[in-house]
């Protein structure tokens, strides 16, 4: 029959904690829309007097429910590379017609894209997983060439102490505060 996801929570196998907030619940259902038995992922959330429930779905019916939040997680982290890509590096600006231009125009998109997250990681100072803001750094890059060139046509010394630090004020002019 119909499951009450919030009533119904002794028709799930528990199969473990994510982490002290996330318990992870699975179990294999009838889907009508599908007309198939599928495997249901169920995180519960419980944060404070807040719960949320979070459903993942799988047509394969013997993975397992850790396995199938890892690949949920791989395909959203693959996709939030692809939305960068298409927003900020030019991933969807291409107009060439010959394979190896589109081949070379999507690796310098990925690359660009690639070498802002390094960048950001070593101004950081950490290795680990953070917040990085695309368009921060787009709109930053742009402040210093901009600077450049007009430093460079008025002929002013970038490396003279009062330049260098207007230099690095300037620099984050219109970047968002994280």
């Amino acid at each position: 029959g119909k499951i009450d996801f919030e009533q119904d929570l002794h028709r799930f196998k528990y199969e473990g904690m994510l982490d002290e907030n996330i318990q992870v619940y699975s179990a294999v259902v009838h889907s009508v829309c599908l007309e198939r038995e599928i495997k249901v992922a169920m995180l519960i959330c419980n944060r404070g007097s807040n719960v949320a429930r979070i459903l993942l779905f799988s047509s394969d019916t013997k993975l397992d429910a850790m396995t199938l939040i890892t690949y949920y997680k791989a395909r959203f982290q693959i996709e939030f590379v692809f939305r960068d890509a298409k927003q900020f590096t030019g991933l969807m600006d291409c107009q060439a017609r010959k394979k190896e231009a589109i081949h070379t125009h999507i690796n310098a998109s990925f690359t660009a894209l690639n070498v802002l997250k390094f960048e950001d990681a070593m101004s950081k100072g950490c290795h680990s997983e953070s917040v990085i803001s695309i368009a921060s750094w787009r709109r930053r890059k742009f402040n210093q060439y901009l600077m450049k060139i007009i430093f460079d046509k008025l002929d002013i010394d970038p490396s003279n102490e009062k330049v260098s630090q207007v230099i690095s004020e300037l620099e984050e002019f219109g970047v968002i505060a994280a």
